[in-house]
């Protein structure tokens, strides 16, 4: 997938699937330094070790990456959501991390957060025919925990609402078995299985990511910032991971509270256009018999 659509009048969006799969090394490094200059604007992107900013190829062949730009092409904000294949039965699950997020400091506060954070999840889910995926996120930000609760299904933990099911704790358990360097954090964390509480989390990568609580954005409903002050130990540098769905109660919670109404139909076009590549494209490589697709080649007839 790789998806260029406007958001309003002064940003545009791209989304780029597993770019270290098809993009050759120039357009990675271009990629690279668009994300890195968001970093710079936003922290010391040089003491960043994990993802996306690991330099490792093989890491940008497992993220989705959205990049939002100004018209002039100067990005402003990011998000590399991973996906995750976790070994679970009778069959493996994929899971999607919401992942890294940074935002101009100058951007902030203009309505970027139904593209940075559910945009793809809901692009992906139009590709799968409205089948139900996985989505996680790791943090200690309570608006951040604030917004994954309230725009996608069966969130848990979470202050008001949902409850611990034995899929929540299965796949926590394998993320934090597997995966743990997708989100940076060290073998020596902990993880309170009662409360989804990730102890002394940032130690693996994701060091200058650590908050104070008054550094913290919090979310406007306090039910979110009081539930993140009691659970979780800022100083020792606690993460909750969250686990919940984007099905189509979460789809229509998106493009009902998220979604600016001017872009909904836009969203929509581009959803449907996304789906009807998984239709087309596999017909139109069948078709041509004369030409290589990557792994697809083409049939050869047997020399008499």
């Amino acid at each position: 997938m790789d998806v260029t659509m406007r958001s309003g009048s002064d940003y545009v969006v791209r989304i780029v699937e597993r770019p270290g799969l098809w993009m050759d090394a120039a357009e990675i490094a271009a990629l690279s330094q668009d994300l890195r200059t968001v970093a710079g604007r936003t922290l010391d992107a040089g003491s960043l070790t994990y993802g996306v900013f690991s330099g490792d190829k093989s890491r940008m062949g497992e993220v989705f990456i959205t990049l939002v730009s100004r018209r002039d092409g100067t990005p402003v904000a990011f998000n590399a959501l991973a996906v995750m294949t976790l070994d679970t039965a009778p069959h493996p699950t994929e899971v999607l991390h919401l992942g890294l997020v940074m935002v101009d400091p100058d951007e902030r506060s203009k309505n970027l957060s139904w593209v940075l954070y559910g945009l793809t999840c809901f692009l992906i889910f139009f590709r799968r025919q409205f089948r139900p995926i996985w989505i996680s996120n790791v943090t200690q930000v309570p608006s951040v925990v604030g917004m994954v609760s309230e725009m996608f299904s069966e969130v848990w933990p979470g202050p008001n609402k949902g409850r611990r099911t034995l899929n929540h704790l299965l796949l926590a358990r394998r993320i934090l078995a597997e995966q743990r360097h997708v989100f940076g954090v060290g073998a020596e964390a902990g993880f309170d299985e009662d409360r989804f509480v990730i102890t002394n989390a940032y130690t693996g990568g994701s060091d200058d990511l650590k908050k104070t609580w008054d550094d913290a954005p919090k979310h406007r409903n306090d039910h979110y910032n009081a539930f993140c002050a009691k659970q979780l130990d800022y100083a020792r540098g606690d993460d909750v991971i969250q686990l919940g769905q984007m099905d189509l109660a979460a789809m229509r919670t998106y493009l009902a509270r998220e979604v600016p109404k001017s872009a909904v139909l836009g969203l929509l076009v581009t959803g449907g256009l996304v789906a009807l590549r998984r239709f087309i494209l596999p017909v139109t490589y069948w078709a041509d018999s004369r030409t290589q697709f990557s792994i697809l080649r083409p049939f050869k007839a047997e020399q008499k």
